[in-house]
């Protein structure tokens, strides 16, 4: 009679343990729809004002400010830990998108915050109440602020991301930002999984709060019901006793054991705080006496080297009766002490001493000390050139008495760059006057310094004239070895005098170079992706095949540059000046040219497709075969513009003046045998589809050929 009772209640218990599995595995699918909905709509409510805000900033009727110095913080706190390039310098953007990006910055952070009180008050957030999902503590209330900071802060986010960030950073694959995306998204799923307990499954951010996710159609589980009566009832006997047993049972769970192992084992506790109290104090001793070591020793060498010095110098005196050679040596090993006083001294010298043999002798000490040296020479070159400009431009011998030192300290500065390449990074060169100067006839001073790793030295406003810097390097990797970084090592060129400078090839990625004069500079081939040119002068400057992409050449002069074969795909040209540019087969896909003059420029062959054009002028241009493809060109000004085998599909000519503009292809030249029109097959498809209803200043020629092309207009048959 046993045995049919036995297997009924196993088959009962079998049949009640499917449903509970049913209703665990919906409530994990709501809890999971809970939490996507939350993340939904911290990201949305960021996202969405930076989409407009990137909107407005595109447009070229709105004012343009400097970027909020809380969004540059901002940016760049998030780019150092991330490793990603960031900007070195303040960007301008339209006025509403320093608003819209403020609140793309303060949405997130303020809705998440308001989910936080919610679920610390309510146990539940507003996607949790559409899902019908809870969140309790141990007595099935509410699980309050700090254990909330706890389950979401410290569990659901900070624990997963860590793990993930550190595998990323010390992974082959970093500073690949796919791969940190994977990982976080992998931990966080894994940590939302959980882990088995006594009390059933519960993810790692609940078993650290102490918290417990149900669904809130059911009732509370019988555990949580049992905790939440005993927690009543005593409660209602005596609050205070209930208080007190409350932090005795949080307490006794966490610290019960390693208090037993004290009381079980004194003569080993003893033994651990004495023996740590004798490793701090030994510690603090041994501290104490390598400090007093270290200060005494800088002491004694100070006041060897000072002994040093007045030896020195008392040999360089011109009474002191010392050989030519003597002094030679002395200069030597006064550069040797590499002390402050004997640097000053040396930078002095180089300036009052004559002899050539020991001029020579000067420099070689100077160039010994190095890139400590600078300091003083940038001091000395700043006062030099005020003693050369009090003298007047008149061709004096004391002006070339004060232009030969200036150009001695030049030549110094210059062979320390030299000799210590790739070593310069925090040298401040600012405001020296490194270029050519002195009046007509006299000698002047070229600054050489090719091929050259100049990474990290700023050149802010010094005079760089007619310098020579072929294939020289301006940006370094950094200490992590990987380029477009955030500790990338980067020269400071902004403000500088670069006038017939040399660049070809050079390396000037990411540089700051705002208001920059490169005026009838050579620039070929050289490298400025992302670089930031905002207000530069770049007038006849040569930037044949350069590299431009990314470039901020916001409000720049390039009046009569040639910029043939250059890339300048997605460049920001904000009202720059181009007239008379030559741009044969440039690439300006995607840029931003929106204001931009270009009266009477050459754009044969280039590729502007996608670019914005808007409020452009191009009257008098050349864009014979120019790919216009899906071009924003609103109130462009075409006036006399060649626009023959040009390709316009897609492009939006809504408000651009067509005045005196010539659409049809000329034809070909016979006695021409350099000129070739490409076949009359690809020229039909020039215009195809192009409205040009709100076009202005159409002529009849010009509509006869818009409407056998495939135009359209309101005037089409």
């Amino acid at each position: 009679m046993t045995s049919p009772i036995v297997r009924r209640s196993s088959n009962q218990s079998g049949q009640s343990k499917e449903p509970e599995r049913a209703s665990s595995m919906l409530l994990a699918s709501r809890r999971f729809a809970a939490w996507a909905a939350e993340i939904t709509l911290v990201v949305a409510s960021g996202l969405i004002p930076f989409g407009i805000g990137v909107y407005a900033n595109s447009r070229s009727d709105l004012n343009r400010v400097p970027l909020n110095p809380v969004l540059v913080v901002t940016e760049r706190a998030i780019a150092r830990p991330l490793a990603l390039p960031v900007s070195y310098g303040i960007r301008n953007v339209a006025w509403p998108t320093n608003i819209l990006w403020t609140i793309a910055l303060l949405a997130p952070v303020t809705l998440s915050w308001w989910q936080l009180y919610l679920l610390a008050k309510t146990g539940r957030t507003i996607p949790k109440r559409w899902f019908k999902v809870r969140v309790v503590n141990e007595q099935g209330k509410p699980p309050g602020l700090g254990a909330v900071v706890i389950r979401e802060g410290v569990g659901r986010w900070t624990v997963p991301i860590s793990i993930a960030y550190l595998l990323w950073r010390y992974s082959f694959a970093f500073p690949n930002l796919g791969l940190f995306t994977f990982l976080s998204l992998l931990m966080i799923v894994g940590e939302g999984i959980g882990l088995p307990s006594r009390r059933g499954r519960r993810a790692l951010h609940d078993q650290l709060a102490g918290t417990y996710t149900i669904d809130a159609t059911r009732p509370l589980p019988s555990s949580l019901l049992a905790n939440n009566r005993q927690a009543q009832s005593a409660g209602g006997n005596n609050e205070a006793e209930g208080q007190e047993e409350e932090l005795t049972a949080a307490e006794t769970n966490h610290s019960s054991n390693l208090w037993r192992r004290i009381q079980q084992n004194p003569n080993l506790t003893l033994f651990g705080v004495g023996l740590t109290s004798m490793t701090a104090v030994l510690a603090t001793l041994i501290g104490t006496q390598v400090y007093i070591q270290i200060q005494q020793s800088q002491r004694a060498t100070k006041q060897i080297n000072s002994q040093q010095f007045l030896e020195l110098v008392k040999q360089l005196t011109p009474n002191s009766g010392a050989t030519n050679e003597q002094r030679q040596s002395a200069i030597l090993a006064m550069g040797g002490l590499n002390d402050p006083q004997s640097i000053k001294f040396l930078a002095d010298l180089l300036v009052s001493e004559t002899n050539p043999s020991l001029l020579d002798t000067i420099q070689q000490s100077l160039t010994t000390v190095g890139p400590q040296a600078i300091p003083e020479l940038k001091n000395k070159n700043q006062f030099l050139v005020s003693e050369l400009e009090s003298v007047g431009s008149a061709a004096t011998k004391e002006r070339e008495l004060r232009q030969g030192r200036l150009q001695r300290n030049q030549r110094t500065i210059n062979k320390i760059l030299s000799v210590y390449s790739g070593k310069m990074e925090g040298v401040d060169l600012s405001s020296t006057q490194l270029g050519q100067s002195g009046t007509p006839g006299s000698s002047f001073f070229n600054l050489v310094l090719d091929n050259l790793d100049l990474s990290g030295v700023k050149f802010k406003s010094a005079n760089l004239n007619q310098a020579s810097f072929k294939g020289s390097r301006f940006r370094g990797a950094g200490e992590d070895g990987r380029w477009d970084t955030y500790d990338d090592v980067i020269a400071d060129l902004s403000q500088a005098q670069l006038q017939q400078a040399n660049l070809t090839d050079a390396n000037l990625s990411r540089v700051l170079m705002n208001r920059i004069d490169l005026s009838r500079a050579t620039l070929n081939r050289a490298n400025l992706s992302n670089a930031r040119l905002y207000d530069a002068k770049l007038n006849s400057t040569q930037l044949v095949g350069a590299d431009l992409r990314n470039a901020v050449l916001e409000r720049a002069s390039l009046t009569g540059a040639d910029l043939g074969d250059a890339k300048l795909n997605e460049a920001n040209l904000y009202a720059a000046r181009l007239g008379r540019v030559t741009a044969i087969g440039t690439q300006l896909s995607f840029a931003n040219l929106t204001n931009t003059d270009w009266q009477g420029a050459d754009l044969s062959g280039a590729y502007l497709d996608r670019a914005n054009l808007s409020n452009a002028n191009l009257s008098a241009t050349r864009l014979a075969g120019a790919v216009l493809r899906s071009a924003q060109m609103e109130n462009v000004n075409l006036q006399n513009a060649d626009l023959s085998l040009a390709d316009l599909r897609g492009a939006n000519v809504a408000g651009a003046d067509f005045k005196g503009a010539i659409l049809a292809p000329s034809k070909e030249d016979p006695a021409d045998q350099f000129v070739k029109t490409p076949d009359l097959g690809s020229v039909s498809a020039v215009v195809q589809g192009v409205d040009f209803s709100k076009a202005k200043n159409l002529d009849s020629k010009q509509l006869a050929y818009i409407c056998t092309q495939g135009g359209i207009h309101p005037r089409c048959p």
